[in-house]
């Protein structure tokens, strides 16, 4: 378990679920599935991430992280 995985706990609601579905098109396109909407799914990734910090819901800290872990791993 990564030492900072606390961060992605007690997201807001739009968040979370937005997190959820991109992990769930990461695995399906892993297993091999078809999926088309993975950029779809990022781009609300981001956006999301975006207006939770600029909203104060979640903090820079917890931005930076879900950011770094999601949007640009390689």
């Amino acid at each position: 378990m990564d030492d900072r995985e606390y961060l992605e706990y007690n997201l807001p609601e739009f968040l979370d679920e937005s997190l959820v579905a991109f992990k769930k098109a990461l695995v399906d396109i892993q297993n091999g599935k078809r999926y088309l909407q993975l950029d779809m799914d990022y781009c609300e990734l981001q956006s999301n991430i975006n207006v939770a910090e600029v909203e104060q819901l979640i903090t820079p800290e917890q931005a930076d992280y879900l950011r770094g872990k999601y949007l640009y791993a390689e």
